[in-house]
């Protein structure tokens, strides 16, 4: 009581600040609270060998408000003045005053000069004030404030009782079955609570308020008529009277924390079930998404247009940003929650939990691996058919080229190979025609390598397997027919001529020289403009310059290439002159060829249009190279920086977690502000990923200048968020077991220089000979197994360090203990399970053999317990929880429906089946 918290007492007696306006009461509430205040005040005064009358005279005089002080707190005040005078009792009253105050009570608007005055309403507030602080403030039930105390008390004790339901102090109270409740609780002999009617409230009251006068020695303070005539009885004069009850009651405290144990026990077990039910659900739907997206990754059908696998890489790289990123933060706070729910089991005595077949972390992080291998595969796949498909369409639009210029050439070639013009012409005609058909000769030799190029590109298209072959087959074949007709054709014209050249011997030399050096060079001509006109496709800058350079030797040739023009019309306009000179009979055509001067200028002006265009086209091309260039360093001098980094900084967390620099707390704020410092680091990850996507867009498939490519830094990025999260979650875990085994801090830094000093690799983890050796070095005994020699030696450097100091390692005894450290059976022990271990060696912790004792108290020391026994002294959820899961009783002193807790109480650690 000396100690008693003042700000507590501040907290829950503030609506007394309020007292003068709570006051302004009707008649019947006051009248309630006069009645009510008298009886409770009458019920300790009569200890005194005294009681009151009137309760706003009989404290006047400051005299009995003393008594009645010294009463309730089992203290002596100050010597009263015995005296009559105004004086004498204001001085009474405020040594009555200054008492309650110095309880840390707050008395506001209340003072001795109204208390001697007769103040009905300042009295009434005093009398309160004392109530709260000496009968109802110490009342506590979980924790709760005084009132929200004993409104959880009634609410419990009343719980299994029909048409009660209590919810505040006034109306909750009007048909008297809260009252009947009560008693009938501690004393159902008392009250035969199935005869009381709702429907009748006066004689449910005056049943409770009789019995409780005659037999629980609480004195009537309500009277039935006022509380059922008021619309909304008093609060303070119910509380008064019901806190009565609970003071009467207190002896049945011991079965409540029996109770409150199991409760707690249970509860604890029920949180634990919703953490393994929650881990499973999360478990399978990543499980499932992994299953749903791995066949989408591993479908490799090709699309036939570029468009159509561009936007396959687009869809890719959406999966990347948005729906991928959800799912590793999904991961990682699976393997969060997993930690976090053996700790709790570890530390509440629970065996650990074993998640159902297939959805370990093991087999999450195997699924997750697949996923990231498909990833991988589906990624390369995309950039290679996107190559393909770019090859494709270079070759089909040089097939499409090369034969609109064969068809082109050919066209009206077999009608002028058939026509029979040498039937009817002169000599010197005949002469030409042949000459002419020479000439035809060499240029159809001249167009052999087109034909020999074009089916060469229709067999790559054949073998690239081009969508539209078909269609490419087809018109190759169709050129080839052409091109075989045409020998033919030639063949059978050249024999024909030459039956007719035995009967002509005229022929113009000088045509057939024009036609002889026409013929090639508008070859020349024409093959010069089909390279200058031709699409070209360059990955790096010395491609580019390697075309570049082809270009300038070509124009190198122009030069003499104009001389040798010049050279041809020079011998087309001495052939003009001789037919002009001799009148020959020409018609001013030459027969030997059909290249006329203005076609072979024209050609030759295109050609020379054409150079600059080509010019123009490569220095794009250039200058789009240089670009990608670029984009490659860009990208490089970035990788090149963050690699190393996210190394550096695994590096630097694994440091953390195995040294011993100051606290745990210091530890944790350490990796928190590594956290920090990574997630800052975020931008420049994005803006890598933005300079990846420009390579990519760019379609630049290779990078020199650095090792680094944008999966690695994923996976790092990937594997660095994870790591500190997953480190940051052991610290919180091995606070978690410090606080709730009290480990003191040396004792920590021991563990950890232990587990340091044998962990010779700095994988943050101890093999189990390497656990072994760790825990003798503390001291721990581990017994002999029967079936192990002394003396035995193996190669394991540990197990020699052990038997060179002369200890005995039981082979059962520490496989018992890994199977503690170690329930998943990996191999080894993390630093967070061998804390468990030594702290559950020394840490005393709720046992089953507590929990059945505290199950025999509420049983009344039977061997079984009973259903009503439960629902009586346990919350109905955790009661239904028992009933649910206790197995029938089947000893010799069994009754119909006894249940055995025993075995229930074992069950709940994992010491046998629940």
């Amino acid at each position: 009581m000396d100690h008693y918290d003042s700000q507590q007492t501040n907290d829950y007696m503030q609506p007394e600040e309020d007292w003068d306006r709570d006051l302004l009461l009707d008649p019947a509430w006051e009248k309630q609270q006069r009645k009510t205040f008298t009886a409770w005040c009458n019920s300790h005064l009569r200890k005194a060998g005294t009681q009151i009358e009137n309760i706003e005279e009989d404290f006047r005089d400051g005299l009995k408000l003393m008594l009645l002080l010294e009463v309730i707190s089992g203290e002596r005040l100050a010597k009263p003045e015995r005296g009559k005078m105004r004086v004498h009792k204001i001085s009474n009253v405020n040594k009555a005053l200054d008492f309650i105050a110095s309880k840390g009570v707050k008395l506001v608007s209340i003072g001795a000069e109204e208390i001697v005055d007769g103040n009905v309403k300042m009295t009434l507030g005093m009398i309160w004030t004392i109530i709260l602080r000496f009968a109802i403030q110490d009342i506590s039930v979980e924790e709760t404030s005084a009132k929200e105390g004993l409104l959880l008390w009634c609410q419990r004790k009343t719980a299994p009782y029909k048409n009660v339901n209590i919810q505040n102090f006034h109306i909750s109270w009007k048909d008297g079955l809260g009252f009947c409740a009560l008693i009938h609780r501690h004393r159902p002999e008392l009250i035969d609570y199935g005869k009381l009617r709702k429907d009748d409230p006066l004689t449910n009251l005056n049943t409770a308020f009789d019995v409780a006068e005659k037999y629980l020695d609480i004195p009537k303070m309500l009277d039935a008529e006022d509380i059922v005539g008021t619309a909304r009885p008093d609060e303070k004069a119910i509380m008064t009277y019901v806190s009565s009850f609970y003071h009467a009651f207190s002896g049945a405290q011991k079965a409540e924390t029996a109770a409150n144990r199991i409760c707690k026990v249970l509860a604890v077990n029920q949180e634990n079930e919703q953490l393994m039910e929650d881990y499973e659900k999360l478990a399978s739907d990543l499980l499932e998404w992994i299953r749903r997206t791995i066949p989408w990754l591993e479908n490799r059908a090709p699309e036939n247009t570029m468009h159509a696998m561009q936007q396959k890489l687009e869809d890719f790289r959406d999966y990347r940003r948005l729906h991928k990123p959800p799912k590793v933060q999904e991961k990682c706070q699976l393997e969060i929650n997993f930690n976090t729910l053996q700790t709790k089991l570890r530390l509440s005595n629970r065996p650990a939990f074993m998640p159902s077949e297939g959805r370990m972390v093991s087999d999450i992080n195997n699924a997750w691996g697949c996923l990231e291998q498909a990833e991988k595969g589906y990624e390369e796949w995309l950039l290679n058919e996107i190559r393909r498909l770019e090859r494709l369409d270079h070759l089909a639009e040089k097939f499409r080229q090369k034969a609109s210029i064969h068809e082109a050439w050919t066209d009206g070639k077999e009608a002028m190979l058939r026509q029979k013009d040498y039937e009817t012409a002169t000599l010197s005609e005949i002469k030409a025609l042949l000459k002419k058909h020479e000439a035809f000769e060499s240029d159809l030799a001249a167009h052999q390598d087109r034909v020999e190029q074009i089916a060469a590109i229709a067999q790559e298209l054949n073998e690239l397997d081009y969508y539209d072959s078909p269609n490419v087959n087809a018109r190759c074949q169709k050129i080839c027919d052409q091109w075989d007709s045409l020998g033919a054709l030639t063949q059978k014209r050249r024999e024909a001529l030459e039956r007719t050249e035995k009967l002509l011997e005229t022929i113009d030399q000088l045509y057939l020289e024009y036609a002889k050096r026409a013929a090639p060079f508008n070859n020349w001509m024409e093959g010069a403009m089909e390279d200058l006109q031709d699409t070209f496709i360059v990955h790096t800058i010395e491609e580019i310059q390697g075309l570049t350079t082809a270009h300038e030797q070509f124009k190198a040739t122009l030069p003499d290439a104009d001389k040798e023009r010049l050279a041809i019309l020079g011998i087309h306009n001495e052939v003009s002159k001789i037919v002009q000179t001799y009148h020959v009979n020409m018609a001013g055509t030459n027969p030997y060829t059909t290249i006329t001067p203005q076609e072979i200028n024209g050609k030759w002006d295109h050609v020379r249009q054409l150079v600059p265009r080509r010019d123009q086209a490569l220095t794009e091309e250039h200058a789009r190279q240089q670009h990608n260039e670029r984009l490659r360093k860009q990208f490089a001098a970035q990788a090149n920086v963050i690699g190393p980094w996210i190394q550096t900084k695994m590096e630097e967390i694994g440091r953390i977690s195995i040294e011993m620099h100051g606290t745990l707390e210091d530890q944790l704020s350490h990796l928190r502000q590594y956290e920090k410092s990574i997630v800052n680091y975020k931008p420049k990850i994005d803006q890598l990923e933005g300079d990846h996507q420009l390579i990519q867009e760019a379609l630049i498939f290779d990078n020199k200048h650095t090792n680094y490519t944008m999966e690695h830094i994923r996976v790092g990025w990937e594997q660095l968020l994870t790591t500190i999260a997953r480190t940051i979650n052991e610290v919180e875990n091995q606070i978690l077991t410090r606080d709730a085994k009290g480990i003191s801090q040396e004792q920590m830094n021991e563990f950890r220089a232990s587990f340091n000093h044998f962990d010779r690799d700095h994988s943050g983890t101890l093999g189990p000979e390497e656990f072994k050796a760790c825990l003798i070095s503390l001291g721990y005994d581990i017994g002999n197994d029967p079936q192990k020699k002394t003396g035995m030696m193996d190669t394991d450097d540990f197990r020699a360090c052990l038997i060179s100091m002369g200890y005995n390692m039981g082979e059962a005894e520490f496989a018992r203990i890994m199977s503690i450290v170690d329930p998943n059976r990996l191999g080894v022990v993390t630093f967070q399970a061998f804390i468990d271990f030594m702290s559950r060696e020394t840490a005393d912790t709720d046992t089953a053999d507590q929990v059945m004792a505290s199950f025999k108290i509420l049983a009344g020391d039977k061997n079984y317990i009973t259903v009503d026994e439960l629902r009586r002294e346990l919350p109905p959820d955790q009661a239904e929880y028992c009933i649910a899961r206790m197995a029938p009783y089947t000893g010799h002193d069994a009754v119909p429906g006894a249940l055995d807790y025993m075995s229930f109480s074992t069950a709940l650690y994992g010491e046998s089946d629940l």
